[in-house]
């Protein structure tokens, strides 16, 4: 799997936030396929920071229902795969930057 594959986009809350400030953990969604060995090699690369640790999360997938005009429409939201990601003491990843 290509690095470039591994990592999709931050993820921003008001909870992630509070990790970053204190703890030093950052969440990214990563591709399905991803192990916690590519993560830490695509985190590194990317972000030129040490990675202390890997935590994985596979969030299930969710129906969702509306109700139109034309009726009732329900469908359903993918599953995503979650990565919480420790840096070393010191490290820092910028995510507001340009």
């Amino acid at each position: 799997m290509k690095l470039s594959e591994v990592l999709i986009r931050p993820v921003i809350s008001e909870k992630i936030n509070r990790q970053m400030e204190r703890s030093g953990r950052y969440t990214f969604q990563v591709g399905h396929a991803a192990n916690k060995l590519e993560i830490k090699k695509a985190v590194e690369e990317f972000y030129n920071v040490k990675v202390a640790e890997v935590n994985t999360i596979v969030v299930p997938a969710k129906s969702k229902t509306r109700y139109t005009k034309q009726g009732l429409l329900s469908g359903r939201k993918p599953s995503i795969k979650k990565a919480v990601v420790t840096l070393a003491e010191g490290e820092t990843i910028d995510l507001f930057a340009n």
